[in-house]
């Protein structure tokens, strides 16, 4: 073994890598015990977990030096971990796995269990960011694969919300009678560090699983827990992880010794079978330790004595296993040699192999994948109407189909286009906080749960994180989720899932995985001041970024049913992630211009009629004088405002309502903004990162000096309670004030 550092010119300068290669071949070669006999279980088996540790462990090593040629870019290894192989190979390539960084014991058995894949080469691939990588196209380096390994970037645990997900929507799916997209007797696989189950994310996760099964629901889930000791630098605290969850509540507890194969296999197989036939959640804990430092950058001697790290390579699950196979003669010397140095040379092979294959060269190449638009499919989808017989007897009668009963406001609107949402996508599942029986806080989902059974309609537990991993997992097993988030300022809760997981998904798997959903969020402000913040928020600058994300603000009844059909067929047919922002105080608005007006209720459209991505409306087509640009609730506040430009002034205003806030229609805004020379912001958001930014920006770009602009926005404020709300929010007098300094 190896001895310890002179530290006289910095143990810095110790390359761990190779003295943790030398230690393997040393301790082999220097091997002269006798073959026990002891018995160790199948030794197919053995071998089998034994050269996926191999594999894993030459990349490690390979990986290093690629970086060192400029050849690879990613150095976060799986050294100390490579009993992780026993999961991979003892469970069945239908089981879907959401794999924390050092999985590559996992990842090379599950990929020798299928002879059609190369997972060496695949990997190699993805450390040199190829074009040709199989899984995420040269976009990072992830673990997956089609054989259910969901690509995901977590380096922490944003993970674990999906991979619950997933396990409570296939127990859904089989509840309900229907065929899932894998075995009915699947069980889902979520693998994380010690550091790692302390993260918010993380606690949710388990708490979510216990919730669950706490009812009698199944959740065929195993949380490995791969336990090192410690996060980067951060020791765990000793006994942490068995303290924390060994008597959790419906989470059965496993230990196994994740430094002995043996033990790794027994174990991982009685997780397995525990979890096949139980359907409950299992915290598999496998303790192990860490070679080779957090990643190859890392100098582990700058926060650890040499004497523990030279420990740690002492108790190297690759020497051990070395020693199992030796001890039980299933392996002498020499063969156990030539298979580490095989599968150094096929690792080396294809790292060299790997190095000369493309890159990612081009902008449009590389972000091709994160927002697919199949246009003319989509709109087909989209008008598609549902099954008019199921539509009358869910309606009660042809009399009573929502197109021909008298207009209504926006909330009955949505409604109606849900429930008919509902009967054309029987996969469609509408979920969150009081949307079953309670009908939602704004009775949007009112007798939607009473009408589709099933559990097709249902409360969730109060988590924002939850219901996002709920709709993740929900749409892997071919699901189409409509989660609901009770107020926009919720969302930020648990933005995370839709900027790291959900929105990230066809990027880094290079679109071979999606997860659909349609998100309705109870939007905006102008609550007449009741709630405060919470219930009036009027910033979505947190979403707008989102790669991918497509953003819709309906702002009367009709278009929203629109729009609806249009979002649901952009989820189904492309698998994007949209969120639909519904303006609360536009829920029961009835009138326009006066008292009982009815100027802003409106007929139902008929189920084949909907909104193209991106199209706006257009008032006052051929107004000339100015043109309003607003969404939302300052739409009608921006008709109003042009009603009294007309009436005192005789000025002619159009307004034009985006209603798809992202992406946005920069060819509409440019005409109607060159139509009449003269263009007024109107963003009921904050001034500082509302989309009134990035409208000011393409009227800059596109038109320069010939248009003069204006702007007027919300405060940076958050929204206080009662009239002074008021004084922050935009009003109709600030809208009507600038556009007279336009004009």
């Amino acid at each position: 073994m190896a001895t310890t550092a002179d530290r006289v010119g910095g143990a810095r300068n110790i390359n761990r890598a190779q003295i943790v290669d030398q230690n393997f071949l040393d301790f082999v070669n220097e091997w002269d015990d006798e073959p026990s006999g002891e018995s160790v279980g199948d030794p197919g088996t053995l071998l089998r977990v034994f050269e996926a540790q191999l594999l894993s462990r030459h990349l490690d090593l390979e990986a290093r030096n690629m970086r060192a040629r400029n050849e690879g870019f990613y150095t976060i290894g799986s050294a100390g971990h490579e009993n992780n192989a026993a999961l991979g190979h003892l469970s069945r390539l239908t089981d879907p796995a959401f794999l924390h960084y050092r999985s590559g014991g996992f990842m090379m058995a599950r990929g020798l269990k299928n002879p059609t894949v190369d997972p060496v080469m695949a990997t190699a691939l993805s450390l040199a960011a190829s074009s040709d990588d199989p899984v995420s196209g040269g976009r990072h380096k992830v673990w997956g694969s089609d054989d259910w390994v969901l690509p995901q970037t977590s380096t922490i645990a944003s993970h674990l919300p999906k991979a619950v997900g997933t396990a409570i929507a296939l127990a859904q799916v089989n509840r309900r009678g229907k065929t899932p997209p894998i075995p009915a007797d699947s069980v889902v696989l979520c693998s994380f560090g010690d550091a790692s189950a302390n993260h918010s994310a993380a606690q949710g996760a388990f708490n979510a699983a216990q919730w669950t099964v706490h009812q009698n629901l199944h959740v065929p889930l195993i949380f490995v827990c791969e336990d090192n000791g410690i996060g980067i630098s951060v020791r765990t605290p000793g006994g942490w992880i068995e303290s924390a969850f060994s008597n959790r509540p419906g989470l059965h507890y496993i230990a196994a010794d994740g430094l002995d194969i043996v033990d790794s296999l027994t174990r991982s197989q009685e997780a397995l079978d525990y979890c096949r036939n139980t359907r409950r959640p299992v915290f598999l804990h496998l303790k192990l330790c860490r070679l080779l430092g957090h990643a190859g950058t890392d100098v582990e001697t700058d926060y650890m004595p040499l004497s523990d790290v030279e420990r740690n390579e002492a108790r190297d699950p690759i020497l051990l296993a070395a020693e199992t196979l030796l001890d039980a003669g299933l392996l002498d010397r020499q063969g156990l040699l030539d298979l580490y140095e095989g599968a150094r040379e096929r690792v080396t092979s294809a790292a060299i192999r790997a190095a000369t294959h493309p890159k990612l060269t081009m902008r449009q190449q590389i972000v091709a994948p994160q927002a697919p638009y199949s246009r003319d499919r989509v709109n087909a989808e989209a008008t598609r109407p549902p099954e008019q017989s199921e539509r009358i007897r869910v309606f009660g009668s042809e009399a009573a189909l929502p197109e021909n009963t008298p207009p209504r406001h926006l909330a009955i609107n949505i409604n109606r286009a849900l429930h008919d949402l509902m009967i054309k996508y029987d996969e469609m599942t509408l979920f969150g906080e009081d949307v079953a029986q309670k009908g939602g806080v704004y009775t949007v989902t009112k007798n939607l749960a009473r009408q589709f059974k099933g559990r097709r309609v249902y409360n969730t537990l109060l988590d924002e994180t939850t219901i996002f991993g709920m709709a993740q997992g929900a749409a892997y097993m071919g699901l189409l989720p409509f989660p609901e988030i009770q107020y926009l300022a919720y969302v930020h809760n648990a933005a995370d899932q839709l900027r790291g997981e959900a929105c990230s998904l066809q990027f880094f798997s290079n679109n071979h995985y999606s997860n659909p959903m349609v998100v309705r969020i109870a939007s905006l402000a102008y609550q007449k001041g009741f709630g405060g913040h919470f219930h009036n928020d009027n910033s979505f600058a947190a979403l707008r970024d989102i790669p991918g994300l497509i953003m819709a603000c309906p702002s009367r009844g009709d278009d929203a049913a629109m729009m609806l059909r249009t979002c649901a067929a952009l989820a189904r047919i492309d698998g994007r992630v949209v969120a639909f922002l519904e303006p609360i105080a536009l829920y029961m608005a009835k009138d326009l211009y006066e008292e009982k007006d009815g100027g802003w209720l409106f007929d139902y459209p008929a189920p084949d009629q909907a909104i193209p991505l991106g199209e706006p409306r257009v008032y006052f087509p051929d107004a000339g004088d100015l043109t309003i640009v607003t969404y939302g609730n300052g739409v009608p506040f921006s008709l109003r405002a042009a009603k009294r430009l007309k009436d005192l002034f005789g000025h002619e205003v159009r307004v034009l309502d985006l209603r798809w806030l992202k992406p946005l229609n920069a060819a509409a805004i440019a005409e109607h903004a060159m139509a009449t020379g003269r263009v007024l912001i109107v963003d009921e958001g904050r001034r500082t990162g509302g989309v009134g930014e990035q409208i000011g920006a393409i009227l800059a770009e596109q038109l320069g000096s010939e248009v003069r602009i204006k702007r007027v926005a919300g405060a940076d404020s958050y929204i206080p309670l009662g009239a002074a709300a008021n004084v922050v929010l935009l009003s109709e007098d600030d809208i009507f004030n600038a556009a007279q300094d336009l004009l």
